[in-house]
């Protein structure tokens, strides 16, 4: 086995850094969202940060331009998107799957919406989640939710959120949503 000197090492790492800037080590797996290092953009607003799709139609590309590459096409408003990066107009984005590319600023809201456990969509299992009337495990049962439906979050508490799903209004634990930071409250 071939033994790399300490400054060969070094380079590689170096490189292998300059080649996945996004790619910190230890960093959270996919779909999870963390406020790692709550800074402020060059916009003045906080990053990283959720909004959601405005268009209906929204080009996920592979930079901050439009000479950049389509990597994925979303086709739906209101996904929720995770802001992890400005550059002029543009935001890079992560999904609740964990997908990342660029968006034009324009083509985002700040409309708050949330992807029920997002991370239970795959288990094949059927399992719901429950919307409750008030913010309490032991409160009136108003809908159960699949995982992976897309909601509209009104507010949240750092426990709770209170959310609208296709007409019924309710609230979610906060720890079953995609789409607010644990113990994150906003109105």
């Amino acid at each position: 086995m071939r033994r790399l000197s300490f400054l060969a090492a070094s380079c590689l790492v170096l490189a292998a850094t300059a080649i996945v800037p996004s790619a910190p080590f230890g960093a959270p797996g996919l779909g999870v969202a963390h406020a790692q290092s709550a800074g402020k953009g060059p916009s003045g607003l906080p990053l990283p940060r959720f909004v959601s799709l405005k268009a209906t139609r929204v080009n996920l590309r592979i930079g901050p331009g439009r000479d950049y590459a389509v990597a994925w096409l979303y086709t739906r408003p209101g996904v929720p998107m995770e802001v992890i990066q400005e550059y002029d107009n543009w935001r890079r984005v992560r999904d609740a799957e964990g997908t990342e590319g660029w968006v034009y600023q324009s083509l985002l809201s700040g409309e708050r919406t949330a992807t029920v456990a997002p991370w239970k969509a795959a288990s094949g299992q059927e399992e719901f989640i429950n919307m409750h009337r008030e913010a309490r495990t032991n409160a009136r049962i108003v809908a159960r939710l699949e995982p992976g439906v897309v909601v509209k979050v009104k507010a949240c508490n750092g426990d709770w959120c209170e959310a609208a799903a296709d007409g019924v209004n309710g609230y979610l634990a906060q720890s079953d949503i995609w789409g607010a930071y644990p113990g994150e409250a906003f109105k």
